[in-house]
């Protein structure tokens, strides 16, 4: 299987999506307009090793709910990221038993690797 979970609005991940071009057969899944399911959240961590490695603490309602103030369990973040699409780090992409989280230079490159091998 290869999908990627991204954001449409996010420049960062619209940028990402260019890159890994061309995505032949990988599977697109906008998550604002189409939420993430708890099986989802589920193969994604048990793929990563934990919620907390899925879990943005960039995003703006991180901050907002005082959230950077408090011990989070992984149950915390599984739930946080099943309420609010904001609080995934992006993009997420799956190959086979692969992950890659997030948008740093080095993932983004072993993603693509990774697609087109």
């Amino acid at each position: 299987m290869k999908k990627i979970y991204h954001l449409g609005s996010c420049s960062t991940c619209i940028r990402i999506l260019k890159e890994l071009q061309p995505l032949d057969g990988v599977v697109l899944q906008e998550i604002k307009t189409e939420a993430i399911t708890t099986e989802q959240v589920e193969e994604m961590a048990a793929i990563s090793g934990s919620y907390e490695s899925l879990f943005s603490k960039r995003a703006m309602l991180f901050r907002q709910r005082g959230l950077h103030e408090q011990q989070l369990s992984e149950d915390d973040y599984k739930n946080l990221i099943l309420e609010h699409y904001t609080f995934l780090k992006r993009p997420v992409t799956i190959v086979g038993q692969q992950i890659f989280v997030g948008n740093s230079k080095k993932i983004v490159q072993k993603a693509k690797e990774a697609l087109h091998s």
